[in-house]
Parts: C-alpha cells; sequence; structure tokens
C-alpha cells in the first residue's frame, strides 16, 4: 500500500512540474456559438503571471470603489442578510472587465449586486507574463453587512 502511494505522488509531482503551462491557464465559458457548441477563452490563472493585474490606485482605492457603488437590496437588508460574494472576473489584455461569475454566493439579490458592482470597474492595468499582455482571471469579494 505505501508503495503505491508513493508512486501515485511521484506521478502527481511529475505531471504538476512538467505540465507548468496547463497549471497556469483555465478556461472561461464565454457563450454559445451559433450551432449550440460551449464557447471558452483560455486566461492565465492570478497566481501565475509574473506582473498581476491590479486596479488603479491598489486595494485600497478598489474597496473605497466597491463601498461608494454598493446599493444594499433594499429587501436583503430589511431581512437583515449579510455575506461575502465571491466572485471571478477576467481583467483583459487593454484592463477591461469582462466574464465575471459568482463563485460562492450569499442571496440572489446581493449576487446580482456584486456582478454589478465588479462589471463596471474602471480599466484595470493588465496582467503580465514575461513583459506581455496577457488576460488573467481574478477572484474577489464584494462585502455585503448591515
Amino acid at each position: 500500500m505505501h508503495r503505491y502511494l508513493s508512486l501515485i505522488l511521484t506521478l502527481i509531482t511529475v505531471v504538476m512540474m512538467s505540465g507548468s503551462a496547463y497549471s497556469q491557464t483555465c478556461r472561461v465559458k464565454a457563450g454559445q456559438s451559433v450551432s449550440g457548441l460551449k464557447n471558452y477563452i483560455e486566461v492565465y490563472e492570478y497566481d501565475f503571471v509574473t506582473e498581476k493585474p491590479s486596479f488603479p490606485g491598489g486595494d485600497k482605492n478598489l474597496l473605497s470603489y466597491i463601498n461608494s457603488k454598493r446599493n444594499y437590496p433594499e429587501d436583503a437588508y430589511k431581512k437583515g442578510i449579510e455575506g461575502k460574494v465571491t466572485c471571478s472576473f477576467v481583467v483583459n489584455r487593454d484592463g477591461t472587465i469582462s466574464h465575471v461569475r459568482v463563485l460562492r454566493g450569499v442571496e440572489r439579490s446581493l449576487n446580482k449586486e456584486a456582478v454589478r458592482i465588479l462589471s463596471k470597474m474602471p480599466l484595470w492595468i493588465p496582467g503580465r507574463l514575461e513583459g506581455e499582455k496577457v488576460p488573467v482571471r481574478v477572484v474577489r469579494s464584494v462585502t455585503f453587512r448591515r
């Protein structure tokens, strides 16, 4: 049993080391074609680029932006619904934001508001890999607290 476990761990290590290009990118759903086939774009993961994409002015300005644009849905506020909506989005080569998606939601109206806020963000400073601008998937949360 120990020998099999050791072999499996060795194989996993070899695959991870030899397939670094596979671990650097992910596929993001980009809709459907006219024929009904799903379309995907390939983007880099945040932790695998040499220069990470950033909001103009950094994380402090991103938090200020979110706080200034957030409209707490009235019904959710009255019911005392709170929490963090975690979303992913793509920072494209030109700094635009696309493919905003809820990864872990709280409640429908809060999820929708988080997507609205993140979709309307100003241009980001794009990520780079070895000096070249690349699309990068970013994960951020929008907090709703009464």
